[in-house]
Formats: structure tokens, sequence, C-alpha cells
């Protein structure tokens, strides 16, 4: 005889699975991150983290939402279906349930507004994982199914986070450098987000037409500091890449030394602005075709 199930088991279940899914994008995306080349603005961590943790019960009560309009009627058809073919819940079913659970809400939505039939299968397609995973881990029936369930999903967000980590550190995954650039990648006209331009010869002349790189709160009588004019500039390898740097000596302009980032297809240079630790960063891209 089998186990009665307890469908609010079920429902507790793909409520834990929908949060540790969400944990899991976090720890994942956190690693792509670090693949990446920074930002102009560097993101408060803390911040975040903070965001998340008080986003938890709004994230809980989605994902119990979601549970009791998809995945419990999934698993509850599936058992009938079992029945009607005379075994236990048949798993294959789930996913398909699931999706078909979907389609009219989806159709319906698209129906309405105008959404790209590839966006429309490629968000049902995802959906329809995520929440199949909620059905498949409830069909099983056991007393402990909740507790092996939070063991293992939170090893899995753990282990995620540890060997991505590691992975990091010793170079299995590919962690962000800046571009080797050298002085002759230097040479050509580098421009800023409102087309202001540094332009560099190859001779060692350089040419400033409104270039920033420093805030308002370090000038506070002027709200758009600017460079313009002619100078030199000369590029300092470092002893790595992350040492690298373009030195530009332009009368009036008083910069520090620019430090380098972008990737190789598309090199950046910038300097560090506001206040002391904000992680804030004026860059200046090269222009496609170099000069």
């Amino acid at each position: 005889m089998h186990q009665k199930r307890s469908y609010a088991v079920v429902l507790v279940v793909s409520t834990l699975v929908g949060l540790l899914e969400v944990a899991l994008t976090v720890v994942v995306a956190l690693l792509y991150v670090q693949t990446q080349p920074p930002p102009d603005e560097a993101p408060d961590y803390a911040e975040i983290g903070g965001t998340l943790v008080a986003l938890i019960p709004l994230i809980g009560f989605i994902s119990f939402l979601l549970s009791l309009v998809f995945v419990l009627p999934a698993v509850a058809l599936a058992d009938r279906l079992g029945r009607w073919l005379g075994r236990h819940a048949a798993w294959w079913s789930a996913p398909l349930i699931v999706a078909a659970l979907q389609a009219p809400l989806l159709l319906w939505f698209a129906a309405y507004n105008d959404v790209e039939p590839r966006s429309l299968f490629v968000f049902w397609a995802s959906a329809t994982a995520s929440l199949s995973l909620g059905a498949l881990i409830a069909l099983p029936r056991g007393d402990r199914l909740l507790g092996r369930v939070a063991l293992w999903g939170t090893a899995v967000v753990a282990g995620t986070g540890l060997f991505g980590g590691l992975g990091l550190a010793v170079g299995l995954l590919p962690a962000y450098e800046p571009p080797r650039i050298g002085p002759e990648a230097m040479t050509g006209t580098w421009v800023d987000h409102t087309g202001n331009t540094l332009v560099f010869t190859a001779d060692g002349r350089v040419t400033a037409s409104g270039v920033g790189g420093r805030s308002s709160h370090d000038h506070p009588g002027n709200p758009s500091p600017s460079c313009s004019g002619s100078g030199t500039w000369v590029y300092d390898g470092g002893r790595d890449v992350w040492a690298q740097k373009v030195r530009v000596d332009i009368p009036g302009c008083g910069w520090p030394a620019w430090g380098v980032d972008g990737t190789a297809r598309e090199p950046r240079i910038h300097q560090h602005i506001g206040d002391p630790g904000s992680g804030e960063r004026y860059k200046l891209r090269k222009t496609s075709g170099g000069s």
C-alpha cells in the first residue's frame, strides 16, 4: 500500500525549492560578475545583500503562490495519472502538466501585448523548467522529504559558491583581468559617454577636447569640470596588467595616471572620481577604427 501523500508537504517543499533556486541564481550571478569588466560605478554589495535579505519574505510569498497555482495541481494530476496507469505518479508527466497550466496565461498575455514568439517561448521554457524542478522534487513520498530538500539544497547553494570561489582563485574560472593594451593600442581616439575625446598619436602627443575625469564634489564651483589642450603621453606597462597606466601630461589638466580596463576587443581607460572609496569611474573607450 502506497504511503498517503501530504499535499501540504508538497506545497512547502516546492516553496523551499523556489527560494533555493533564487539563492543559487544570486550565487551564480555573483560568480559571473567576477568574470566581467568592472562597471562605471562599483556596486555596494552590503546594500545589495541587505536588500536581498529584506526581500526574502516577498520572494517566499511569490514562490508559495506559484507553487499553489502550478506545482500543486501538477503533482495532484500526476498522482491521478499514475492511478489510471496503475503505478506511482509518472514523473515525466509533471513538466508537461506545468507547461500546460502556464500556456493559457502566457497566450492571453501575448495576445494583449507586443511579445515576440521567440521571447515568449524562451520564458515559457525557463518558467517550466524552474517550476517543474519543484514538482519533481516534491513527487517522492516520505516523512523526511522536507529535511532532505533543505539539507541538500543548502549544500548545493553553498557548494556552488565555495567551488566557484576556488575556481576563480586557481584559474579554473576566467576571473576578469584588464587587457594588456601596450603603447601601440593607445594610438587613436578615445571618447567618453558624452563625445569628449582624447586623441593619442604615435609620436607621444595627445590632444584633449572637453575631457573630464573629476566630479563636481571635487570642484564645487565648477559643476561640469573638463579639460582641453595638447600635451604628451607615456604608457607604463607596470609589473602586471593590473598595474599598467597611461600618464597624460597636458598643461592645466591635473590628472593622475589613467588606469586600464575593458576587454581586448573594447579597451577602456579610466579615472577614479567622486568621494574616496566610492568606486565610481570616469571612462573613455577607444573608437572603432582606432584613429
